[in-house]
Parts: C-alpha cells; sequence; structure tokens
C-alpha cells in the first residue's frame, strides 16, 4: 500500500506540514523543516503562503 501525504499528528509544530512531507518521503522532519526554512527565506515569504494553503488542503 503506498503512502499518503497527510499531516502528521506526531512530529507537528504548527499543523503538521512539514512532518507529514517527512513521513511521506520517509526523511527526518528536521531536515525538511529546515530546507522550509531557507525556501521562505529564498522566496520571500512565498512558502509561508504555500505552507498555510498546504495545511488547509491536506487531510489530518
Amino acid at each position: 500500500m503506498p503512502a499518503k501525504l497527510r499531516k502528521s499528528r506526531m512530529n507537528k509544530m504548527i499543523a503538521g506540514v512539514c512532518g507529514g512531507i517527512a513521513e511521506y518521503l520517509n526523511w527526518d522532519p528536521t531536515i525538511i523543516r529546515i530546507i522550509f526554512l531557507i525556501l521562505v527565506f529564498s522566496s520571500f515569504g512565498t512558502m509561508v503562503l504555500i505552507y498555510f494553503i498546504l495545511a488547509l488542503i491536506m487531510p489530518d
């Protein structure tokens, strides 16, 4: 059964989006969060908007 992309319940900091992506990719959630922070600063905040959209769209 393939993995499904959903918000994490255990690796949750704000909404569980980064933790859910990490669980989907079988990566460490800290690495995903660091990559997300780098993208936030390099995209002038566009990633913050994408994060909130994902928080609304991704199932629990």
